[in-house]
């Protein structure tokens, strides 16, 4: 099966121009990305992609053996770029996907120009002068509650991990994606998400990287955005003044910006 059928690859956008490629984050799949993707198409191709497991992806592709680390979906990156032949990629990962951007690029640097962490963590839980935002209890206790019942879970945490209680329906959106997501495809992404501990792999990359935090984020808290940023040599931080952990949706104007900002300089 080519790479291009498993994820459901769609191309847009200005097709000479430099190449996007966007990465989604945990229950969502490349639909969350549509409110930026039209100032992007003006001047970039946008490559746009379902991990396995999301989306319009091949679902047969999804074992919980090979996608129980973050490793897998990192070699399915590789492979939609190996196989289109991409290169000077400007790679773009929203949440845990950042740190599938940071593995991708770790990987096969030559394939990628630039790095847009959205939103990234390299750890959720706490660890010693780490604060990732969540204790071993919290988060043993979150993927307990989604392995009871996801879809009580997803009602509760979507609005949780979107922010803006003020505009419900951004909530909602986020309620609906997670609901679509296979219950056992979502235990086991789940734990590959919030287990991970990818600090050691930020100080090996050596592309050039933006690293954007919103003001407040209950997922993702400010520091953990300066810590990313400290330790990947060169890189910038860019703080948005929104909230929540999805500003493509939250904030689109202002996510937009910024990676055009960054991308479209040399």
């Amino acid at each position: 099966m080519s790479a291009r059928s498993r994820n459901n690859v769609v191309v847009t956008g200005a097709l000479d121009g430099p190449t996007v490629l966007l990465a989604h984050g945990f229950g969502c799949d490349q639909h969350m990305w549509r409110l930026i993707v039209p100032a992007l198409a003006e001047r970039f191709r946008v490559v746009l992609f379902d991990h396995v497991g999301a989306g319009r992806s091949d679902a047969s592709a999804w074992t919980a053996e090979r996608y129980a680390s973050l490793d897998a979906y990192a070699q399915d990156v590789v492979e939609i770029c190996t196989e289109m032949d991409l290169r000077d990629v400007i790679l773009v990962g929203h949440s845990v996907s950042a740190m599938i951007a940071v593995l991708a690029a770790n990987h096969s640097p030559d394939r990628f120009a630039k790095l847009v962490l959205l939103t990234p963590s390299p750890r959720y839980i706490d660890d010693g002068d780490y604060r990732g935002g969540f204790s071993a209890a919290d988060i043993a206790e979150l993927l307990d509650s989604l392995d009871a019942n996801y879809l009580g879970w997803s009602n509760t945490m979507a609005p949780v991990i979107m922010g803006n209680p003020e505009r419900p329906e951004l909530g909602q959106e986020l309620t609906e994606s997670f609901c679509r997501t296979d219950p056992k495809i979502a235990q086991v992404f789940a734990r590959a998400t919030f287990l991970s501990d990818n600090r050691a792999d930020l100080p090996k990359v050596s592309v050039e990287t933006l690293v954007i935090e919103t003001a407040q984020d209950a997922i993702a808290p400010r520091g953990v955005g300066r810590y990313v940023h400290e330790n990947i040599s060169g890189s910038s931080l860019l703080t948005l003044d929104a909230t929540g952990h999805c500003p493509q949706l939250s904030a689109p104007e202002a996510t937009a910006a910024a990676i055009i900002g960054f991308a479209g300089t040399r």
